[in-house]
């Protein structure tokens, strides 16, 4: 059996009735609410995720009652709780959840896990979806649909579609669960109000073929009034592209004129910018999301910053490890004397490794992304990179933060497009040097774009301008179709969805990308 389906009457519902009255109650909302207090709302979710828990097999273990009993109970919480990455929270307790035993690190055994292979490789995490999950990411959306009053976009823009692109909603069942990437998950959870709105629809998203699904997209677009766009950049561009080819089309506005946002998640958007904008006709509203297997956790709430507010009274508890490279492993894991900070007691400009505690069971979960506050009474960050791709191999300390920066610099100086890259500290027989990979389709200068590089890393980051004066030799680059990192990724893991790509490799992974693209060539 597979993926469970709902049928709703939306279909007899006027959406301009109903658009109105969303931008309706987006305004009155927003008249009547504040900002709320993010660190006192932080300790409420924490108290809420002790009193929720404390009768599992993993509150009683370590004492959730005790840490009940004092007002604050946040110093005790990291004291007493490990730092768990996926395999250390498997391995003691999860694979229990997975066995189908109850109250293991939550109460009762979810309906769903999230599958996730991320950047990593071809295993997929097995991550548990609780009913407390769904509902925490309904209730996120309704935030974020909340915010846009803060964008002023018209009372129209609510009546037209939404294209959400994301994995299968197909889902599988397995042992009395149903499991597939979190978009899908989320997809086939929505609302039924939502379903009117919602594109390319039930039928098509449940398509598993990543290549099948964005044809039959391409093939029904010019049926659909898209105003908002909502999924994971890379795939995005890749849909767009076939939607304008296939309907001979010199940009998406002339198929979708009322194309106005994209919500964009996943990764960061900057490296896709320039590329993404030259699929539009005209400038949209960039919206960042922060949607992981492991919950929703931030989405752009304001039109002033593209930096994106933590949802911090939501099922979620946050911590911070401050990221330096003695307290992370090179696995991306934390030593377990690493210290860890509370939302009151960040500081701004300074990357954290994030730290979670769910409603899913999740126990100072090691997300594996790394991100900085740009903002800390509005508990505003942006994402900075990945504890496994941080690129430390010879000293030279860069994040993809500042690999993104390094890409932009080089699209700017040498006017192209390079939405995919990947690179990694290769030796060779004089030394290590940075080996890039960039996708791009008018590049052909290796030997410019390396300098252009390298001078713009040495200028912007004293770490890595030591480095190369010990043992960083030097960078290369390599030009390539930006379509080998989408079929790469096909091959070794699987289309769309939540998939992404390796920013930085390890040497083996790396000798394995070479010899594919040298058989792609």
């Amino acid at each position: 059996m597979k993926g469970r389906q709902n049928a709703y009457p939306f279909k007899f519902i006027d959406m301009a009735i109903i658009g109105n009255i969303i931008k309706g109650v987006i305004n009155v909302t927003d008249k009547l609410s504040d900002d709320g207090n993010p660190v006192e709302e932080q300790k409420r979710v924490l108290k809420m995720l002790l009193e929720t828990a404390s009768k599992t097999s993993f509150g009683k273990h370590y004492g959730f009652d005790e840490m009940l009993e004092l007002d604050d109970p946040r110093k005790m919480f990291a004291k007493k709780i490990p730092y768990h990455d996926y395999s250390q929270l498997s391995k003691a307790w999860w694979n229990k959840v997975i066995d189908g035993e109850e109250n293991i690190t939550w109460p009762g055994n979810p309906d769903y896990f999230a599958l996730s292979s991320g950047t990593t490789g071809k295993t997929s995490k097995r991550i548990p979806v609780t009913d407390a999950m769904i509902s925490a990411i309904k209730s996120a959306g309704i935030q974020q649909v909340l915010a846009l009053s803060n964008f002023d976009f018209p009372a129209d823009f609510f009546e037209k579609e939404i294209m959400m692109l994301g994995s299968s909603t197909d889902l599988e069942e397995r042992d009395g669960h149903l499991e597939g990437e979190i978009s899908g998950i989320s997809a086939s959870n929505i609302p039924f109000w939502f379903k009117g709105y919602y594109k390319p629809g039930e039928d098509i998203a449940k398509i598993d073929d990543w290549d099948e699904r964005v044809l039959k997209i391409a093939k029904q677009a010019k049926n659909w009034d898209i105003g908002a766009l909502s999924g994971i950049p890379s795939w995005m561009e890749l849909m767009l592209k076939k939607v304008i080819d296939y309907n001979n089309l010199e940009h998406i506005h002339q198929i979708w004129p009322n194309l106005t946002v994209y919500t964009s998640g996943g990764v960061a958007f900057d490296p896709y910018e320039k590329s993404f904008n030259a699929l539009l006709g005209k400038p949209i509203q960039i919206i960042d999301t922060y949607l992981a297997s492991e919950g929703f956790i931030a989405f752009q709430s304001r039109p002033e910053t593209s930096a994106m507010k933590l949802i911090t009274d939501n099922g979620i508890y946050f911590e911070f490890v401050p990221f330096e490279p003695d307290y992370v492993n090179q696995d991306g894991s934390l030593t377990q004397d690493a210290p860890s900070c509370t939302l009151d007691e960040v500081e701004e400009d300074q990357d954290y490794v994030l730290i979670m505690s769910t409603v899913s069971g999740a126990w100072r979960y090691i997300i594996g992304d790394t991100i900085e506050f740009t903002d800390v009474k509005r508990a505003e960050i942006k994402i900075t990179g990945r504890t496994k791709f941080f690129l430390n191999t010879v000293g030279s300390q860069l994040s993809v933060n500042k690999l993104n920066k390094a890409v932009k610099q080089l699209e700017k100086e040498l006017d192209l497009q390079i939405p995919e890259y990947t690179l990694c500290a290769k030796r060779y027989d004089d030394g290590f040097y940075h080996t890039w990979y960039l996708g791009s389709e008018k590049g052909d200068d290796n030997t410019k774009a390396a300098n252009i590089l390298d001078e713009h890393l040495k200028e912007a980051n004293k770490n890595y301008r030591v480095a190369r004066g010990k043992a960083l030799e030097g960078v290369k680059v390599h030009f390539v179709d930006p379509v080998m990192f989408s079929e790469w990724n096909g091959a070794n893991k699987k289309k769309g969805g939540q998939v992404k790509m390796e920013r930085v490799m390890g040497e083996d992974k790396f000798a394995e990308w070479e010899e594919f693209v040298a058989s792609m060539s």
